[in-house]
């Protein structure tokens, strides 16, 4: 068959895997469409490029050439199941597969490097494709994040070599099949899929024994064939760590050897241990990590992840940190780094089913910052869970200085901080919101 007859329709094109996915094959040359609910910078993209993207439900809006039944359909977990689009294409028997399907099908004749783990999955990934790029080596990497400086979560450089995120979410990173992974976490998060911290675990215990030359994972998870660390002995471990202005010098200990005085051009420990995971994996793969750790220095990050931008006197953090861990690192980091400043944190709670869960968790860590100010939960595929609020969450957090917002009062409140060190934090559409603000600000400077 002729690329161009094959045809790809993507239900929910804008989310950041898979609009990376789609991308790459409208850029390999097969026909390809979706549809999300709303315009974001991603679709905004896809449609430059020429991927034609519509934002009606129904199945008039579709053109009829991808309504044929031999058009694939991809979807994703945040598409409803009643979604009218998708029964159209259950119906009518259209082959329908989430994207980690695709994913394995289109990397399987490539050596595959998959990032797995609860946190840090896009930033270790980064900084794999950063370091690969370095070496001037062959590969596509798909991204969860837009990495800066290529500004893209598509960075296509050949097809030896694949690196993707292993998304633990409803177990879809059991349809990949890795030659090299790397476990970063497996604190309990999905329990609305998993149920139990013991049920995620075992899961990730059965990703491990699908890859098949070796797994690299955080010195306490206890899967990999070697282990890594910051600060504590393991296979590879960074010690001696110097905080600088934006980042760390640090020494690199490798089973053979070890490198000394390191930089590295990021802030927070846990941003050190992602790149030190990223390191671990190539070494375990025999790729050069010697001639890679030079490239550490400038690497420019992911968009979303301790993302810094300065507006008028106040210097704000954004963050997609979702979880009370990924929220605690990032006070860890800010406590490190701006002790003297004083903080502000807006979060938007992502999934009512997150929040019940991690409830008191969530009070705990936010009742840390100087003052807290709360979104309305950003529900994504669910539907609102009787009792859990973004009221109630601010009701369990014990500072005082707390309150909450409405979406419309976002920009107001942001520019309006009496604190030095604003915190954007969340997984929701308020990563839409600070990009909208941004542009704002460079457009009327």
């Amino acid at each position: 068959m002729n690329l161009k007859d094959k045809k790809y329709y993507f239900l929910g094109i804008g989310g950041i895997g898979m609009s990376a996915l789609a991308k790459y094959l409208y850029l390999e040359g097969y026909q390809v469409m979706g549809y999300d609910k709303t315009p974001t910078p991603l679709t905004t993209k896809l449609a430059e490029l020429g991927l034609p993207i519509i934002f009606d439900a129904s199945i008039d809006a579709v053109p009829e050439p991808f309504r044929s039944p031999e058009t694939e359909v991809i979807f994703t977990p945040a598409i409803p199941k009643d979604h009218p689009q998708l029964l159209f294409f259950q119906d009518q028997g259209n082959a329908i597969q989430k994207r980690a399907a695709l994913l394995g099908e289109i990397t399987k004749s490539t050596t595959v490097f998959a990032v797995a783990g609860t946190h840090g999955k896009t930033t270790t990934a980064s900084f794999l494709t950063h370091l690969f790029d370095h070496l001037n080596m062959n590969f596509t990497a798909f991204l969860g994040g837009i990495m800066n400086g290529y500004e893209s979560n598509l960075i296509s450089k050949g097809n030896q070599y694949s690196i993707v995120e292993a998304d633990e979410y409803d177990r879809s990173f059991l349809k990949l099949s890795p030659d090299f992974a790397c476990i970063t976490t497996t604190d309990p998060d999905h329990l609305d899929v998993y149920g139990t911290a013991e049920n995620i675990k075992e899961t990730f215990a059965q990703f491990s024994s699908l890859v098949s030359q070796g797994v690299v994972a955080k010195r306490h998870v206890g899967l990999g064939t070697s282990s890594y660390s910051i600060e504590e002995q393991a296979d590879y471990y960074a010690q001696q760590l110097r905080p600088e202005a934006q980042g760390y010098f640090f020494n690199f200990v490798t089973p053979k050897q070890e490198f000394k005085d390191i930089y590295i051009s990021s802030i927070g420990k846990h941003n050190l241990s992602n790149a030190i995971a990223a390191l671990a994996l190539m070494d375990v793969a025999g790729l050069s990590v010697e001639k890679a750790l030079p490239a550490l220095a400038n690497f420019k990050g992911i968009q979303r992840r301790m993302q810094l931008f300065s507006m008028g006197d106040k210097l704000i953090i954004d963050d997609y940190a979702h979880h009370p861990e990924e929220i605690k690192a990032v006070l860890d980091t800010v406590k490190e780094f701006y002790p003297s400043k004083k903080n502000t944190v807006i979060f938007q709670p992502h999934l009512f089913s997150r929040t019940q869960d991690f409830m008191t968790d969530f009070a705990n860590i936010l009742s840390k910052f100087d003052e807290v100010v709360l979104m309305d939960i950003y529900p994504a595929r669910e539907r609102p869970i009787p009792g859990v609020t973004s009221d109630v969450l601010l009701e369990q957090i014990t500072n005082p200085s707390k309150r909450k917002i409405n979406n419309e009062a976002f920009q107001e409140t942001v520019i309006n901080a009496a604190s030095e060190l604003v915190l954007i934090l969340g997984a929701g559409d308020i990563g839409n919101y600070i990009h909208e603000l941004r542009n704002e600000t460079i457009n009327a400077t």
